[in-house]
């Protein structure tokens, strides 16, 4: 595991208060060799409502199918299907060869109907894990809907609360949104807390694709509940600006990241805000990484600011790098919240929240290219913003942007460190 950070800038203001911005970057290690990997436990939670009826449910079906066919004998997985009723379909149980062909059998019984009491079934799923939880493996329910929740608990933050409370009791939630008809802030407010991910899924086709790539993520988790912990001097304020659950307390703020998988990169955006100082004098802030089973040795990052005058503060050299991933994580955060506005129709407001950003983005990385050019399509976002938008643009702008945020690929899917380039041979 590697853990490196950086800031945008090193000075800080010795007479008023300073914002800086902190660039923490991770690296998972690679899959372990010896003794195999740890085993899964997982519940797959199917949306039955009407609107699924046709290819979304025989796809979510198939979906579950591939997904189970790559467990191992001890592996547990449970099936769970809603609509207004909810029907344990398979218990939680070891994934053996007769198990997996009950399943099967099981599944092809299931069809749409009825209403989305979405947060039974999911609780239904999460129940299902937690009553065998795996001691050494990934505890998840994979939640797939295509409708909003319009029956029981519909209200999103206590779903997210619910979230939150599951994953602090060892059992993530990872939710899939199928077609335009889905609350994707819902589904991303339960995943961010409930430290799984979240993906849209904009054509039934592309379901199998989606879960099957999420359960192979989970076979490859080489580090559970990974969190970075901030510790600063008194008077420091830090504000998590990527979207991770984060906790604070006597100078020590704690970002759970939730599961790593094998070589997978993240990156987080950071904001610190430093009270003034006496010239010559530093503020320092230490950057630790540390899991649930300790298998990560331990990783830790010292970033120091001088405090020092005006002058020597504006004459500073910026870091691009940092500039350009809070161009990033800020111009998603706007846009996810401008199409929020935009859905109810204030187009003005959402505008205006853009244009916002967009000030701000232009004072901190007006020299660097590729800030101007983020900018410039925050600009052109604005005005598409500013007029009604159609669902299916709405959906896809709010899911990239939470890829974006999560660091996450542009389908959502863990991102990879490169392999090292193989030397050639010498002639």
């Amino acid at each position: 595991m590697t853990l490196s950070v950086r800031s945008d800038r090193k000075l800080i203001q010795a007479t008023e208060r300073s914002e800086r911005f902190v660039l923490a970057e991770i690296t998972a290690p690679a899959a372990r060799r010896e003794g195999g990997r740890p085993p899964v436990n997982l519940a797959f939670v199917l949306d039955r409502s009407g609107s699924m009826g046709g290819d979304k449910i025989r796809l979510a079906r198939l979906a579950v199918e591939e997904s189970i066919a790559r467990l191992h004998e001890t592996d547990r997985f449970s099936i769970v299907a809603y609509d207004d009723h909810i029907d344990v379909v398979v218990p939680g149980t070891l994934a053996t060869a007769e198990a997996r062909r009950t399943a099967l059998a099981r599944l092809r019984e299931i069809d749409a109907r009825g209403s989305t009491n979405l947060g039974e079934g999911w609780l239904r799923g999460a129940e299902q894990v937690a009553e065998t939880l795996s001691a050494e493996g990934v505890n998840r329910a994979l939640l797939l809907t295509d409708g909003l929740a319009n029956v029981g608990i519909t209200d999103r933050d206590e779903l997210a609360r619910h979230a939150g409370e599951l994953r602090k009791r060892g059992v993530s939630t990872t939710t899939f949104g199928v077609g335009d008809d889905f609350d994707e802030a819902l589904l991303q407010a339960m995943a961010a807390p409930g430290g799984g991910h979240f993906y849209y899924i904009a054509a039934a086709e592309s379901i199998a694709d989606h879960v099957t790539s999420e359960v192979g993520e989970a076979l490859e988790v080489v580090a559970r509940d990974v969190t970075l912990s901030i510790s600063v001097h008194e008077g420091v304020g830090v504000e998590v600006l990527s979207p991770f659950p984060a906790t604070s307390r006597s100078g020590r703020t704690e970002i759970v990241l939730g599961d790593l998988t094998a070589e997978e990169q993240r990156q987080l955006v950071v904001r610190l805000d430093f009270p003034y100082g006496q010239i010559g004098h530093e503020a320092v802030a230490v950057f630790a990484l540390a899991d649930r089973d300790e298998v990560l040795s331990s990783s830790s990052e010292r970033l120091a600011w001088d405090y020092a005058d005006t002058k020597a503060n504006d004459a500073q050299e910026r870091d691009a790098a940092v500039d350009r991933a809070v161009a990033q994580v800020l111009a998603a955060r706007a846009r996810q919240e401008a199409i929020g506005i935009n859905r109810i129709g204030n187009f003005a407001a959402s505008r205006r929240l853009m244009e916002g950003v967009i000030t701000h983005l232009r004072a901190i990385g007006s020299r660097d290219m590729e800030v101007r050019t983020i900018v410039d399509q925050l600009h052109l976002d604005a005005d598409g913003m500013a007029a009604p938008m159609m669902e299916v643009d709405r959906k896809e702008l709010y899911a990239r942007e939470s890829y974006v945020m999560a660091s996450r690929s542009s389908e959502g899917k863990a991102r990879k460190a490169k392999p090292a380039p193989t030397p050639r041979p010498k002639p």
